[in-house]
């Protein structure tokens, strides 16, 4: 199981580190590519990117360090939140129905986390 975390963790850490260096450095091309960020400002974008990124680094860093790891959980918490805030403010009502499973994936992954390090922690 821990192994299958780890991967979970590596993966989605991954996902969020690509996604968030994009809109956090890159805002321009984010607003580009992405059609929920076109009538968003910079600094939203910015804001987003940036919480995907404290949320990639909170989903590794802790239990690898050894170091505070209930904030592994945590983190996962708040990118499950990013998920669930895209798919019911920005996808549905605009019915970007074709986003919406990769929101799901990345919802799933981050609650599989949730459920697993904390119960490591109980």
């Amino acid at each position: 199981m821990n192994s299958a975390l780890w991967i979970a963790q590596g993966l989605l850490a991954a996902m969020y580190l690509m996604a968030g260096m994009m809109k956090t450095f890159q805002t321009a091309k984010a607003k580009e590519q992405l059609p929920w960020a076109k009538n968003r400002s910079d600094g939203f974008v910015r804001f987003v990117g940036t919480s995907e990124l404290l949320g990639a680094f909170g989903l590794i860093l802790p239990m690898l360090i050894g170091i505070l790891p209930w904030l592994t959980p945590i983190a996962a918490a708040g990118l499950s939140l990013i998920q669930l805030l895209a798919i019911f403010s920005e996808h549905l009502p605009k019915k970007e129905y074709k986003v919406i499973p990769v929101n799901a994936i990345l919802l799933a992954a981050a609650i599989f986390i949730i459920v697993g390090r904390w119960t490591l922690f109980s």
